[in-house]
C-alpha cells in the first residue's frame, strides 16, 4: 500500500491532551477511508508534527483528516528509505 506524510502546523503547543482526543476522533475515520496510521513525530517544541499513513491513495488520507476535523497543510506520497 503507498505510504503518505501529512504536515501539520500548531498555533499553541499540541498537549498530550489534544493527541489523546485526536486519536479517539480520528480512528473511524481512517477506517472509514481504509487508511492506516503508521507513526507520527511531533516537534521538540510541540508546534509541528508529521504523520505518517498507508493508504490507498493522498485523497482517502485527505478525506479521513477533514472527516475527523484535522488540520493540516500538506498530504504527499513518499518512499521510505531503509
Amino acid at each position: 500500500m503507498p505510504y503518505f506524510v501529512v504536515e501539520r502546523s500548531f498555533a499553541q503547543p499540541y498537549s498530550d491532551a489534544d493527541l489523546n482526543a485526536d486519536l479517539v476522533r480520528e480512528k473511524p475515520c481512517l477506517e472509514m477511508y481504509g487508511v492506516t496510521w503508521s507513526r507520527s513525530v511531533l516537534a521538540a517544541d510541540r508546534l509541528r508534527m508529521i504523520c505518517e499513513y498507508d493508504a490507498p491513495d493522498a485523497e482517502s488520507v485527505r478525506k479521513a483528516q477533514r472527516q475527523a476535523g484535522k488540520a493540516f497543510e500538506r498530504v504527499w506520497p513518499g518512499n521510505v528509505l531503509q
